[in-house]
């Protein structure tokens, strides 16, 4: 896939999938914008990377959740590099527990970084991208939006909210030549998902391909949605989970 020249910004970047997702945009070509909230090295290890790649990128710290926070970003990352060619929202924390145990406070923090984290983003680069008559929003949700998971309700209610978004918007963007897409990832070795797996031993038997996924199975597919190639495909969920969800 050929990104050259385009601009990229990618919320919850530091690490995980976000930071495959970075990586794999720098080795198509595109500049990135790394955003991240709280480990400030790892985001500068990946701008670092980037960089070695032959690419731009800028590290930026920004809560998601916080509405002036990321028009602040979004306006300061547009200016730096004159343009915003895709959105990727990949921002989301877990606070996991069953209903009857979880704290407002859990359910409170999950919602507004994973679903309200991506409402701001979007609307922040939205104005940009429909001056530009062209853009691409990427969501992360995930295949517990689709069929839920018992002890997460909080995650599975906003990740089953983002693909209401991502539907929703693309209807609303399509005729500006932005496209709206959702990945729906299942089970990712990253140090988030690492206690679900643990919980979930032996899952990789319950999946046609046999293993658990990897962030770069994540990253490609965000690649590919990000890119010309996917120019007529749009409000569409892609579950990156191995055939789990068949």
């Amino acid at each position: 896939m050929n990104l050259s020249n385009k601009t990229c910004l990618v919320t919850g970047g530091s690490r995980g999938i976000g930071r495959s997702i970075c990586l794999e945009l720098a080795k198509s070509g595109a500049n990135v914008i790394v955003n991240y909230f709280s480990n400030e090295r790892a985001a500068a290890e990946v701008v670092a990377e980037i960089e070695r790649l032959g690419k731009k990128a800028i590290k930026y710290k920004a809560d998601v959740s916080c509405l002036e926070q990321v028009s602040t970003m979004v306006d300061d990352a547009y200016s730096e590099f004159g343009k915003i060619d895709v959105l990727v929202n990949n921002a989301g924390i877990n606070k996991d527990g069953l209903l009857l145990r979880m704290t407002e406070n859990h359910w409170d923090k999950v919602i507004d970084t994973n679903l309200k984290g991506i409402f701001n983003s979007s609307k922040a680069c939205v104005k940009y991208m429909v001056k530009q008559k062209k853009g691409k929003i990427v969501n992360i949700s995930s295949i517990v939006g689709i069929y839920g998971n018992a002890g997460q309700a909080n995650y599975a209610a906003a990740k089953a909210g983002i693909i209401g978004f991502t539907k929703s918007l693309a209807k609303e963007l399509g005729s500006r030549g932005i496209t709206v897409n959702a990945v729906a990832p299942g089970f990712i070795e990253t140090d988030m998902t690492l206690s679900l797996l643990k919980k979930n031993t032996g899952i990789e038997h319950k999946i046609p391909l046999k293993r658990v996924g990897v962030p770069e199975d994540v990253a490609n597919a965000v690649v590919f949605l990000s890119s010309e190639k996917a120019d007529y495909i749009t409000g569409q969920i892609l579950a990156i989970d191995g055939g789990l969800t068949l």
